[in-house]
């Protein structure tokens, strides 16, 4: 069975995203609608903590893409956190699955890459695309 924990933090004009668990066809909705309310709850600086996610497919691809799209229209910024690939035991398990998933289909670069949350809020230590 599928699953996906999320757990939601405000650092200053930041609002965090911590998910854990498997980002699929089947939980990539979930993540989409806490994305949408944050928008519509007047939060527009989101970091999404990838790094406790131990799979991800083109649907969680999808997700992260619509994402920073909807934060760019709206005047937003998205922040990614993401251990680096070939990296295990990050926090709940995340092994560097995302990051491998975004660079094979060519879309890290897309986003603002970052090692932890304090990096992430303050943008300091972005990591290379």
């Amino acid at each position: 069975m599928t699953t996906i924990e999320v757990d939601e933090d405000e650092q200053g004009p930041w609002t965090v995203l911590s998910i854990r668990g498997e980002l699929d066809l089947v939980t990539s909705p979930r993540i989409r609608r806490r994305v949408h309310d944050a928008v519509a709850g007047g939060r527009h600086d989101l970091v999404i903590d990838l790094s406790a996610v131990r799979f991800c497919d083109s649907s969680g691809v999808g997700v992260l893409i619509a994402a920073r799209r909807l934060l760019r229209s709206c005047g937003g910024r998205l922040r990614l956190i993401l251990p680096e690939a070939g990296i295990g035991g990050g926090i709940g398990g995340g092994d560097g699955h995302v990051d491998r998933v975004l660079s094979a289909l060519g879309v890290r670069r897309l986003f603002d890459v970052y090692g932890d949350v304090p990096a992430a809020v303050t943008g300091s230590g972005r990591t290379a695309p």
